[in-house]
């Protein structure tokens, strides 16, 4: 596939810094495992996970989403990972229980409770893939991504979203929960993400749908992903989350743009660092009408550039 060169500029001269991948597989694995939030925003669980069929998953993590994260490390070139990420993923789906109680034991309870299940994540990591991995990749309806890695020195390391695929998230219930008996993440307190667009009027829907095809536009790695309460917009990690207020015919934007960086305007933008909300995002950009989103365009391209 194609292939990054990263150059230093001097007063005197351009110089092509060398780009290698480690063929030994496990210093990978412990270098992003030691990394995880910071290179993927995805907490770190578990290492080597052993799976009542005997098998091991490399790396289990939780994303900043709150959904089940599995990575898998390409060791050969030759080797299928893509199909063994995809076996330990129907099996975590089976054995929910076990991982909330992981998630218990490592983040606490707050954290098993709000663990979503509607879109478990498969992160695939190797120095390089070939194109028949972008086409089987693409052919799946699962939350599968390829990230090529290559380091340039001891300083630097590059990630290369080669190729994703997202699925618009189903809420599964998750009653049996080992935590505290009851439904995830409040149970039905809330309305989910499915139910409120079902409510939104024609205006708003006319919005959404102008800021998603903005978003979208912003590049071919953005990845829309339907949680339970919120929609999420990605590159590696999230630049926006989008929540609705049908009743107050509002759109909710949260970005990772420092509050006090930007001139708050009331009634449009909105400090919530210290405010609790879904997804991810310090920044609230709020949406009433049609013409606030040339306004917020800025504030997501930002959010964007820094994901």
């Amino acid at each position: 596939m194609s292939d990054i060169k990263l150059f230093r500029i001097t007063a005197d001269a351009v110089t092509e810094l060398d780009g290698t991948t480690d063929t030994v597989e496990k210093s990978v694995q412990v270098m992003f495992e030691k990394n995880l939030e910071a290179l993927l925003g995805v907490r770190f669980l578990a290492t080597e996970y052993t799976t009542t069929h005997g098998g091991r998953i490399d790396t289990l993590g939780l994303d900043e989403n709150g959904c089940p994260v599995i990575l898998e490390y390409k060791r050969a070139s030759n080797e299928n990972v893509i199909n063994q990420g995809l076996f330990y993923l129907d099996w975590l789906m089976d054995h929910r229980k076990d991982f909330q109680w992981l998630v218990m034991e490592k983040l606490g309870k707050d954290a098993a409770e709000g663990v979503d299940w509607s879109a478990p994540r498969l992160i695939c990591i190797a120095g390089d893939f070939n194109r028949y991995d972008d086409h089987a990749v693409k052919q799946m309806q699962r939350n599968i991504e390829l990230i090529r890695y290559r380091r340039f020195g001891p300083e630097l390391l590059m990630l290369d979203l080669v190729a994703a695929t997202s699925t618009k998230g189903v809420f599964i219930d998750t009653k049996a929960s080992p935590v505290d008996g009851g439904a995830a993440g409040g149970g039905n307190k809330y309305k989910t993400i499915g139910i409120v667009l079902q409510e939104l009027d024609p205006g708003m829907l006319d919005r959404f749908e102008a800021l998603r095809a903005y978003m979208m536009a912003l590049g071919d790695d953005v990845q829309e992903t339907r949680l339970r309460f919120y929609i999420a917009f990605k590159r590696i990690k999230n630049f926006a989350c989008v929540e609705f207020r049908p009743t107050q015919g509002k759109i909710l934007i949260f970005v990772k743009v420092d509050p006090s960086t930007v001139q708050l305007e009331p009634g449009f933008t909105r400090d919530v660092s210290n405010l609790g909300h879904f997804g991810t995002g310090d920044l609230e950009v709020t949406l009433s009408k049609a013409e606030d989103l040339e306004k917020a365009k800025p504030l997501i391209e930002l959010s964007y550039g820094a994901s």
